[in-house]
């Protein structure tokens, strides 16, 4: 199981979709698609890739997937969830 965590997260498109889903909030497929610069089917497949790796939970929304972090995580994957965020953005305010 860890090993489909560390590498769902390891692609940059999925780290970025966690980032957003971070904020506890539900997130349309489409917002997802426009913030981070990919097409439909990219999208969701990687957010199939989240879901497969049980980091993420789905709900269909008429003809879109609304997306959110899984509330029953595992209080240490989310934990390695909020350390790498914690990193990234770190090593984006070094490199600013």
């Amino acid at each position: 199981m860890i090993i489909s965590i560390l590498s769902a997260l390891a692609e940059p498109t999925r780290l970025k979709a966690i980032r957003l889903l971070a904020d506890g909030d539900e997130h349309c497929v489409c917002e997802l698609m426009k913030t981070l610069g990919a097409t439909q089917s990219r999208m969701s497949r990687h957010m199939q890739i989240l879901k497969q790796a049980g980091l993420v939970t789905d709900r269909r929304d008429a003809q879109w997937v609304r997306y959110r972090l899984n509330p029953d995580l595992h209080r240490d994957v989310a934990g390695l969830i909020m350390a790498v965020l914690k990193v990234e953005n770190e090593q984006e305010r070094a490199a600013a």
